[in-house]
């Protein structure tokens, strides 16, 4: 099925980031107390923070963990907002959530990943947000499932929600991985390449799980061109109630922000660089015809071995020639500086296509 098209309107319109690329939301996890909400407010304001964010309803994912103070802290957010000029921001995974957060004035608004993973709940939440003109991020989904992410942006859209925008936080991995979740950044690009004037932000914090990581996905974030960050400030980490490793203070907030990371122009008007970049892409666009070319005679050649295979009542599946044929291609891909991660997904992407030739080969009655 094809995408719907949504109706969006522009990030620099919504008229709540005034700091230049990247768009910063920044805050603690969880309103804690209203001291702690009231100082972090002044570090962030005081750094040029315009958007202040903190978690009042914590879907946790076991009971009897911090779950939030409830609409009591949406009161003391309230108070940061008028003391120091802040827009606020918060999760909502209810109607209930949302009534609450457009009673205390509540500027923006996201979907958490659990919350997107349900269309009852973006549905119920959708509207109750139509006729308002607040800004609504949506999380990516708990696992990479693009369809589902795109489905809860199509039923806010069609909520006559305009001001909408995604926060990519990575995907739950069973692996073990240096991060808390799963970059995946292909499922982040394919939902750019579909949709390239959504607003796209990126959540370090909960992609890192570890404040030791937050600078490197926010950099990758930045290169592959997303507008925004989200990203989780305390005043005082290690009393922090939940996710304690993953929040900077606000003054290591500044330093990543104003010193360890680079922005970089989305293209340029130089001839030097138009003309060699120019040079560049037309060698990769003859590398990636002889690429198609070569994929295309190797499925020729698979297609006559599923020929062989079904004259001679063969199965299709030689399990033992193919975990040759990779164990050769990673061994000789470290000539070439590929990685086994790479060569692996790509050659089994390869490998499964001539599994299906070789079926269709096989399944035809004639």
């Amino acid at each position: 099925m094809a995408d719907k098209n949504l109706e969006i309107i522009p990030l620099y319109e919504w008229g709540m980031f005034t700091e230049p690329r990247p768009s910063v939301v920044a805050g603690p996890c969880s309103a804690e107390t209203e001291e702690q909400v009231m100082e972090t407010a002044k570090g962030l304001k005081e750094l040029g923070i315009n958007v202040y964010r903190a978690g009042i309803w914590k879907p946790r994912t076991h009971p009897g963990s911090f779950e939030g103070v409830g609409a009591e802290g949406l009161r003391w957010m309230q108070k940061a907002k008028k003391e120091y000029g802040l827009k606020i921001a918060t999760e909502v995974a209810s109607e209930k959530h949302v009534f609450e957060c457009l009673k205390y004035g509540v500027d923006l608004v996201w979907l958490g990943a659990r919350t997107t993973a349900n269309p009852f709940l973006v549905q119920e939440i959708a509207d109750a947000l139509r006729d308002t003109d607040i800004p609504v991020l949506v999380k990516n989904p708990v696992n990479p499932d693009l369809d589902l992410w795109i489905g809860a942006l199509e039923r806010l859209n069609s909520a006559g929600i305009r001001k909408l925008g995604v926060i990519h936080r990575g995907f739950s991995t069973f692996e073990k991985i240096k991060y808390r979740n799963d970059p995946q950044w292909q499922v982040a690009i394919e939902l750019r390449s579909r949709y390239p004037q959504l607003p796209f932000f990126v959540d370090p914090s909960h992609m890192a799980g570890s404040k030791d990581y937050i600078r490197e996905i926010s950099q990758r974030s930045l290169d592959l061109g997303f507008e925004g960050l989200m990203i989780e400030s305390h005043c005082n980490p290690s009393c922090a109630l939940s996710d304690a490793k993953q929040q900077l203070t606000p003054p290591e907030l500044s330093d990543l922000l104003y010193n360890q990371i680079t922005v970089r122009d989305a293209d340029s008007d130089a001839k030097e660089w138009k003309d060699n970049i120019d040079q560049l892409r037309a060698k990769i666009d003859i590398i990636d015809e002889n690429l198609l070319y070569a994929l295309g005679s190797r499925m020729k050649v698979s297609r006559q071995i599923g020929e062989y295979k079904k004259n001679s009542n063969i199965a299709i599946l030689q399990t033992s020639r193919w975990d040759a044929v990779l164990a050769k291609v990673v061994e000789k891909g470290e000539e070439y500086g590929l990685s086994e991660k790479f060569l692996t997904a790509v050659f089994n992407a390869i490998h499964d296509a001539s599994v299906e030739v070789q079926n269709e080969v096989i399944s035809r009655t004639k």
